[in-house]
């Protein structure tokens, strides 16, 4: 499903990584990560990840969403530089734009 498009609103979250390491991620909704994981795609390294353009807010990036087996869905990192840039932080709910790029 390349350049497949998909906005959603979903609350930034964290998870701490063992070391000491945290992320904050957004969930991707149901409807969102099933298209996504039904289209075919070769076999890759990188944990099933997926390349992603992504607006959220006036932040435009290029990321890659990955599959979280305990929920079902993708997972998309938020980085540090855009919740400030933003003014957001976990907990929040915002709207992001994800486009596939593979």
């Amino acid at each position: 499903m390349t350049g497949a498009t998909h906005t959603f609103s979903a609350a930034l979250w964290l998870w701490d990584f063992e070391g000491g390491t945290a992320w904050v991620f957004a969930t991707l909704p149901e409807r969102a990560s099933d298209a996504i994981a039904n289209v075919l795609r070769a076999p890759k390294p990188g944990f099933g990840s997926i390349r992603v353009d992504v607006i959220l807010g006036g932040s435009r990036w290029s990321t890659s969403i990955f599959p979280d087996s305990k929920v079902g869905r993708y997972i998309l990192p938020i980085k540090k530089v855009v919740r400030k840039a933003e003014g957001v932080d976990v907990g929040d709910t915002v709207e992001i734009t994800v486009t596939t790029l593979e």
